[in-house]
């Protein structure tokens, strides 16, 4: 997940709306209550997350917990810059204040998560990310499981992975994450049709990275599509010249 998609799990649709302007550290004809001016700093703060200008979007959250001390999207916003800038204590230390201050918030639950799988600790990551999806308020459930299926390919529990792949696919059949791991599940397991539907899904939906052309490559290859095989091998060289898949194909080392 990319800063820009962190920062709307936690804000959905600020990046969307201009907001309000910003000079000089301060929102042009603010007023209102504590709790709306924190909201439109953490609102401001997502949208410099995003552009990945970590010293405005910092600058944002000090003044939104200036406003009010007790906005838990401000704290967990400040987890998203700090584990931007791999201030893990500090990222760890906002997380969970926004979580004690909110400890049902289904998008605070997934940020935490996301911190803890790429904190090793993915074993951990499971229960926010089932705590996320438990609130029925939850708008975007699918992006927790398809998170939790990611964190459990990293500690070799595939069926565990699988589940949470395909349950986020019913969710969201366009889901793209799903999608594509679920894809490498398939052809892993020896179901070649499901695995090209699934890579060919993705492929229409994104622009194709150096991963789904060498998933679709190797697909192709196994079904004995040699045409295919070699279409998707010279969009791969074409497009991702140094990547490690477009190395692998270069030593023809398949799987």
């Amino acid at each position: 997940m990319r800063r820009l998609s962190l920062a709307l799990l936690l804000l959905a649709g600020c990046a969307g709306d201009p907001g309000p302007t910003r000079e000089s550290g301060q929102i042009v004809g603010e007023v209102g209550e504590p709790r709306n001016r924190a909201r439109l700093h953490t609102e401001l703060a997502a949208l410099y997350f995003g552009r990945g200008n970590m010293n405005v979007a910092l600058e944002e959250l000090r003044a939104a917990v200036r406003a009010d001390s007790n906005y838990a999207p401000a704290h967990s916003m400040f987890g998203l810059v700090y584990m931007e800038l791999k201030e893990n204590r500090l990222a760890e230390d906002s997380f969970e204040r926004a979580l004690r201050l909110s400890p049902n918030e289904p998008d605070i639950n997934h940020n935490y998560g996301w911190f803890l799988c790429h904190s090793k600790r993915e074993s951990e990551s499971i229960r926010y990310f089932l705590q996320a999806i438990r609130n029925p308020l939850y708008t975007t459930p699918w992006r927790s499981y398809s998170a939790a299926g990611l964190c459990s390919m990293r500690i070799d529990k595939p069926k565990d992975a699988e589940e949470f792949f395909q349950r986020a696919l019913r969710q969201d059949p366009d889901e793209p994450t799903s999608l594509l791991q679920l894809g490498q599940i398939r052809y892993r397991q020896g179901s070649l049709d499901e695995a090209r539907k699934l890579v060919s899904r993705y492929n229409r939906l994104l622009e194709p990275s150096a991963e789904s052309l060498w998933l679709a490559l190797r697909i192709e290859r196994k079904l004995g599509q040699r045409v295919a095989e070699r279409n998707f091998a010279t969009d791969l060289r074409r497009r991702y010249p140094d990547s490690r898949e477009a190395k692998a194909l270069q030593r023809n080392e398949y799987d």
